[in-house]
């Protein structure tokens, strides 16, 4: 999968938790729920959605590594990749 299609991927998903934004205008290093205005809940709910899309399980524990589209691009691209 390309880094493009992961993109595609996360921002569909954004997109179903929060239909108002525009996750394409993110910078790789803006924080993702502060940006978007997503609460915990919705973003739970987002990481469930890829995790069920992309067959990458994400444990708790690296929830906080999830923060901006950089990191969430580094964390998931060797992951799908494997």
């Amino acid at each position: 999968m390309t880094e493009d299609e992961l993109k595609n991927i996360i921002f569909s998903g954004l997109r179903q938790v929060a239909p108002e934004s525009e996750p394409a205008t993110l910078r790789p290093d803006q924080n993702i729920r502060e940006t978007l205005d997503i609460d915990s809940f919705d973003f739970l709910s987002f990481l469930i959605a890829l995790n069920e899309k992309l067959g990458v399980e994400i444990p708790e524990a690296d929830y906080g590594k999830l923060s901006t589209l950089e990191a969430m691009l580094g964390y998931l691209a060797p992951k799908v990749a494997a």
